[in-house]
């Protein structure tokens, strides 16, 4: 592998992305993922109840749309790499309890939310949402359609993972009748070898079956997840996996690191660590992967995450209007997130707050009427500032000053003068450039843009912390 390699974007003479093995060694430390700021390991574990009524009063007030989420922990199959909060049962008779359990915690959000704001967003994770019989699906979504103020015109983003696995014929048409138009297929890796290590057993025509089954039906945005670091994967194995998925041609790529924490994960535990690629061998995979997609045409949104120029995640990040949240990237910046579910996390534009981890816990708390937040915190106005801030750097990639004086009423080089002096080892580094007006990632930094927004994270301030996985 070359030390520094380039290659350029679709539309501009400037590369979109260098690979630097110096910089790389040097900043490829641990760092959270910014999904939320304060990040969740800042969350109070004792977060009051009254908290989280008050922020959603406050958020009702501002009559924002709403983004509508809900957690699905049900698996009919464990995948050993998982380190989602999941459930594996092949009974199906147990969804049934858990959505009228998730149908009475809406009941109660909806009114503290307010019933009458537009849910622009809607998302189903898991698990596995579609390990949810039809008839359940259905009951589901008839509740939701009562209790809140779902959209049906094309500007909704409504969104389901599914596992091929369990896909029969009337699962597409299902979702698609219930008013999902986007979804997003866990795949992981197409080669035999490395499915049986990690006990997911999915042969590429399943994969491609389903896809061309949702294009033929209308959903857009198709979205494909993979894993790299996995047992027995090399950058040869990799590479195939990964023409394999350019032909099937998603509109959207996530290509996830497999962090290996046994001692945390339980399922973990199935995989021989002597079975794992080395650190090299991830890096060269991963340096391979983005050359790859980027020369097929994929644009690279940033962290994991790839789609095509016409995509409107791409769309939005041209138009400095691309968002995160803990679904990831969104074009939906202007929701509140109302979450549902075991383990599910809401936000409001002062406030996060999350469900507790474990089920029977969660259902007892829905039987007696109560919700079921264990933790949370409200942000201060300089958590919201930094919260802006580090949005702006890891989907739009820069960082105004003009903009961030209009919409906090500061100055940013008085506000964050110590942030802007730990960052010129950055801007020596070519990581990120300062003309005076505007903070631009480069095509080094593009990849190390975790290590950029921990500059601006108050709670980082001491340096990396090694409770968040390795920033590649």
């Amino acid at each position: 592998m070359t030390s520094t390699s380039a290659l350029k974007a679709h539309d501009s003479t400037l590369p979109e992305f260098i690979w630097d093995d110096a910089l790389i060694r040097r900043y490829d430390l641990s760092g959270p993922r910014y999904t939320s700021y304060p990040t969740a390991v800042e969350f109070n574990q004792n977060y009051p109840v009254e908290e989280m009524v008050k922020a959603a009063a406050r958020s009702k007030a501002s009559n924002r749309p709403l983004s509508l989420y809900t957690h699905l922990p049900f698996c009919a199959h464990l995948c050993y790499y998982c380190a989602c909060n999941k459930v594996i049962t092949k009974k199906r008779d147990k969804a049934m309890p858990y959505v009228e359990r998730v149908l009475k915690e809406a009941a109660i959000q909806s009114k503290l939310f307010g019933a009458d704001r537009p849910v622009t967003q809607l998302h189903w994770g898991g698990g596995t949402p579609t390990f949810l019989p039809k008839d359940v699906m259905e009951h589901l979504m008839a509740g939701y359609g009562e209790l809140f103020n779902l959209q049906t015109g094309d500007e909704r983003d409504y969104s389901v993972e599914i596992d091929p696995r369990e896909v029969d014929q009337d699962t597409l048409p299902t979702l698609w009748n219930l008013g999902f138009n986007r979804i997003s297929l866990g795949v992981q890796d197409v080669n035999a070898e490395v499915q049986k290590a990690v006990n997911r057993i999915q042969p590429r025509e399943m994969t491609e079956a389903v896809l061309n089954e949702a294009r033929r039906i209308g959903f857009r945005s198709i979205n494909l997840d993979l894993i790299y670091g996995l047992p027995y994967q090399t950058p040869e194995s990799f590479a195939e996996t990964l023409e394999a998925v350019i032909e099937m041609s998603p509109d959207r790529l996530s290509v996830f690191s497999y962090a290996h924490l046994p001692d945390r994960f339980y399922p973990q535990t199935r995989i021989q660590g002597d079975t794992l690629p080395n650190p090299q061998q991830k890096l060269t995979i991963l340096h391979n992967t983005i050359n790859r997609l980027l020369d097929a045409g994929y644009e690279y949104i940033g962290m994991d995450h790839f789609a095509k120029p016409d995509d409107s995640l791409s769309v939005a990040q041209r138009e400095g209007r691309l968002h995160r949240n803990f679904q990831g990237y969104t074009t939906h910046s202007e929701c509140d997130l109302l979450s549902l579910g075991v383990s599910a996390i809401g936000q409001t534009d002062d406030a996060y707050f999350q469900n507790n981890h474990d089920l029977p816990s969660w259902e007892a708390a829905i039987d007696a009427g109560q919700l079921a937040i264990t933790k949370g915190v409200n942000l201060t106005r300089d958590d919201r500032i930094r919260r802006w801030v580090i949005g702006q750097l890891i989907c739009q990639f820069r960082l105004d000053r003009h903009q961030f004086a209009e919409a906090w009423s500061e100055d940013l080089d008085r506000y964050f003068a110590d942030e802007l002096r730990r960052l010129k080892p950055m801007i020596q580094d070519e990581l990120i450039a300062d003309d005076g007006n505007t903070l631009q990632v480069q095509p080094a930094g593009r990849l190390l843009i975790r290590a950029i927004c921990q500059i601006f994270d108050l709670y980082r301030k001491e340096g990396a912390s090694q409770r968040f996985s390795r920033i590649i």
